[in-house]
């Protein structure tokens, strides 16, 4: 077992930078927080993500939420009355969270700030959180350390704790960013497409470095590492690209229900888990894989 999971990890190249990210995500600043509430389409994905927070987190929880940034997320977290330990690579990030905190009123649910790598979360004991949200795309920025990560997810976990991730989708980004993809070189596309890899080698010149999984990849990585899949599902299936008539049916409140209802029920079609721009896994820990 333990073979499988050395080839499944060599299977992506050696492309993270922990100071590179901790660089952007400074840089990135307060559009971290308005990220998911600038455009429509954006709000539908904050309603996926969200769903699912609501499904599985129960008040009193200890949550500890990796690549917890500004707090978009923390916010719902502690809304839904965990006990949140928030943890980032970012200290700008980290700042940001502490600031909206105070301004929206939800540092009364925040137990901790980490600044921390999720490959090494060292300074947390074993068996600490009854959830571990990783939502935003973390493990899609740790490349080939993605299964150092998820030893250290499955090692802060109570024994019956649940994981929460969302990833960048390779499929769902094509979809996406079409326009943009089909005016680079085919060697750039092939190289791109081959490996999930968005980084200097495979795209010289790109701002932005992550990995993109296709949802298959996704789930044999996380059962590799002894978390049981409870959930895969896309976000963004639908409405992805309709920002403008999105708009429009944002003002009939019966109409945007409607959307959001179809989007989560498309979304978790096995015909349409790939093409979301984003993947979300809800997982539990299996200690007998361990």
């Amino acid at each position: 077992m333990d073979q499988d999971k050395n080839e499944r990890d060599k299977k992506m190249t050696s492309h993270y930078d922990a100071q590179w990210v901790e660089t952007f995500y400074d840089e990135y600043g307060e559009k971290e927080w308005n990220r998911l509430i600038r455009e429509p389409e954006e709000e539908v994905k904050l309603h996926v993500h969200r769903y699912y927070l609501e499904k599985y987190i129960q008040p009193g929880l200890h949550v500890l939420e990796i690549g917890a940034a500004a707090g978009r997320f923390t916010r719902i977290l502690v809304e839904l009355g965990a006990r949140v330990t928030v943890a980032d690579l970012s200290s700008g990030q980290l700042d940001l969270n502490r600031k909206y905190a105070a301004e929206y009123g939800f540092e009364h649910g925040v137990e901790d700030r980490l600044h921390l790598d999720m490959c090494d979360m060292s300074v947390i004991e074993a068996d600490s959180f009854d959830v571990v949200v990783c939502y935003g795309g973390p493990l899609s920025y740790v490349f080939d350390k993605a299964g150092d990560a998820l030893r250290e997810i499955k090692r802060v976990l109570k024994p019956v704790g649940v994981a929460m991730f969302s990833v960048m989708s390779l499929w769902g980004a094509v979809h996406k960013y079409l326009d943009g993809i089909i005016s680079l070189p085919v060697e750039v596309n092939r190289a791109i497409i081959g490996s999930g890899d968005l980084c200097p080698a495979t795209y010289p010149g790109n701002n932005h470095h992550c990995h993109m999984y296709r949802a298959k990849e996704l789930e044999e990585l996380l059962t590799s590492h002894g978390l049981m899949v409870l959930e895969m599902t896309a976000c963004n299936c639908l409405s992805t690209l309709w920002n403008e008539k999105l708009a429009e049916a944002r003002k009939i409140p019966e109409q945007w229900n409607q959307i959001l209802e179809f989007e989560l029920q498309a979304c978790r079609e096995p015909g349409c888990v790939d093409m979301g721009t984003h993947t979300i896994a809800v997982t539990k820990k299996e200690n007998h894989h361990a």
